[in-house]
């Protein structure tokens, strides 16, 4: 950032320039709204919100938010409407395009939409097929912009498709429609288990479907040839989630407090969970009732990264770490022999954005011959121990470098 005059020069890393749109958003009484919430969030994380790393935190968290959720200012027909065209090779309803009976499908639509139980993204890969009805036919690339203003809202994986279909459905008005969603959710593990499973899944991954007209009975021979095209991406009908079981296994939010009952949850801070809640007002949502645990999932799953207790622990878990190297026999300080940890799992929250990330950690360091290496659990534990915070990879790398080397008295690499 550059000063000529009385004007700011924003120029981005890559070298472009902001548009006009991204500057006028950054003003706008929404996105300044949303800012003073995550300072409440931050604040109540025991964090300085005018400490480098996090001051633009709160600007960031804001456009990213309202980036992430602009399909609530999109309509369906803006995008339709001028993409319908008359079927070509049009002769007894039967078309180039497949007419009354054949399909149209797009595959492997790569987007991304927020979990309305959590707020946490969520990956979705979509699958969407249509059979024209020997009248019109859609732009294919319409089919992936009519799919993303859906996504681009709180959602839920099986809405997101029945959406989808539905306003196709209505657009396009064919003979049927198909929707199929891969989905994929961050299984973020607690402050407590993390420390005790080290074999936990990072993923939760969903199948889900949604179809009209010809596809609406699952069982239709037009969903054997939809489903047939997608057999190669591990699509199949044994594996699509029904309807009755999607809540009981899809957010990880959702099923711990099913699984705990109110009794057992630990009341969050009402402050961060009042922020919440106008967060999501001023992304566009009201009080529907799929939203009303939403602040509550979020704000005790962004506890884990406070910094208190996590310390507390960890201090008595190292209390003798002057013990940590023992000889094995004959020892020989003369002599360094190489050892190396890979594959330490890590789980943080990007300070930037508060956004998750996970990753795996490989430490190698220099030892002493004759003595025993430094115990897995414990270079675990100190992974775990950095990572359980406000974020970036590259001082998480060196924390943990430095505390390796600190214990070894030597050095060590990572």
């Amino acid at each position: 950032m550059g000063l000529d005059g009385d004007h700011f020069c924003l120029e981005l890393e890559d070298g472009t320039k902001p548009s006009g749109n991204d500057l006028g958003l950054e003003k706008e009484p929404k996105t300044i709204a949303i800012e003073d919430a995550v300072k409440v969030l931050l604040q109540g994380l025991g964090e300085d919100v005018n400490r480098e790393g996090i001051k633009k935190t709160p600007l960031r968290v804001a456009k990213a938010l309202r980036e992430g959720t602009r399909g609530y200012k999109q309509k369906v027909k803006d995008i339709v409407q001028g993409a319908l065209f008359p079927e070509v090779g049009l002769r007894d309803r039967v078309g180039h395009a497949g007419g009354a009976g054949g399909l149209v499908i797009v595959r492997d639509l790569d987007m991304f939409s927020y979990c309305e139980s959590c707020l946490l993204p969520f990956q979705v890969k979509c699958h969407v097929g249509y059979v024209p009805s020997g009248e019109q036919v859609v732009g294919l690339s319409k089919l992936s912009r009519v799919a993303d203003i859906f996504a681009k809202r709180l959602q839920d994986p099986q809405r997101l498709a029945d959406e989808v279909c539905s306003a196709l459905h209505l657009g396009i008005n064919p003979a049927g429609v198909a929707v199929i969603l891969q989905c994929w959710h961050i299984h973020f593990p607690n402050l407590e288990s993390v420390f005790h499973d080290a074999k936990h899944q990072g993923w939760i991954t969903l199948l889900v479907s949604s179809g009209s007209g010809v596809f609406e009975n699952e069982n239709a021979d037009a969903w054997c040839d939809f489903l047939g095209l997608l057999k190669f991406r591990g699509v199949t009908a044994d594996r699509i989630l029904t309807r009755d079981s999607e809540k009981k296994s899809w957010c990880p939010s959702y099923s711990s407090s099913v699984a705990k009952g109110s009794s057992e949850l630990i009341a969050p801070n009402p402050r961060m969970v009042a922020a919440i809640a106008s967060i999501l007002g001023s992304l566009g949502e009201d009080s529907r009732k799929e939203l009303l645990e939403t602040p509550s999932h979020f704000v005790r799953w962004l506890m884990n990264f406070q910094n208190t207790e996590l310390e507390m622990k960890f201090n008595g878990f190292t209390c003798g770490i002057k013990d940590v190297l023992k000889p094995n026999g004959e020892c020989s300080h003369n002599h360094q022999q190489l050892h190396a940890e890979l594959s330490l799992s890590f789980w943080s929250q990007c300070e930037h954005h508060l956004l998750p990330f996970h990753g795996v950690v490989h430490i190698g360091y220099m030892c002493p011959e004759g003595f025993n290496p430094i115990e897995k659990s414990l270079l675990q534990s100190i992974v775990h121990f950095y990572g359980f915070k406000l974020q970036v990879q590259e001082r998480l790398t060196r924390q943990i470098a430095e505390t390796v080397s600190s214990i070894l008295g030597g050095e060590a690499w990572q």
